[in-house]
């Protein structure tokens, strides 16, 4: 009987530490269809968005440090990315959360 609780207490136990896991490393991605990803490009390059420079290479999932400007995403982008920021850096922009700086997307 004390075998079964324990059992069933360690399971419990390892469920719930792996679903916090779970939890704290899920990265937020968003789809961006191909035309929208032209649109993006062709306004940074047509507005001359002038790029920041980021010591490191980024990629999705990666939070920015607090030293690089969040730009707001234009309108013409659609309604969307509202929420969202982006930066432009090394010819690529990224689309980040703002609340906690992670990269969702990026558009070579």
């Amino acid at each position: 009987m004390n075998r079964v609780f324990i059992a069933g207490v360690t399971a419990l136990a390892v469920m719930a530490s792996s679903s916090a896991f779970a939890q704290t490393t899920t990265t937020t991605t968003f789809s961006i269809n191909p035309e929208q990803r032209t649109k993006i490009k062709e306004y940074v390059v047509k507005e001359r968005v002038k790029p920041v420079t980021i010591k490191e290479r980024v990629t999705v999932g990666a939070t920015l440090p607090a030293d690089v400007t969040l730009t707001t995403v234009p309108e013409v982008w659609g309604p969307s990315f509202s929420r969202y920021r982006y930066v432009y850096s090394d010819d690529r922009v990224m689309l980040v959360e703002p609340s906690s700086r992670r990269v969702i997307s990026v558009i070579d």
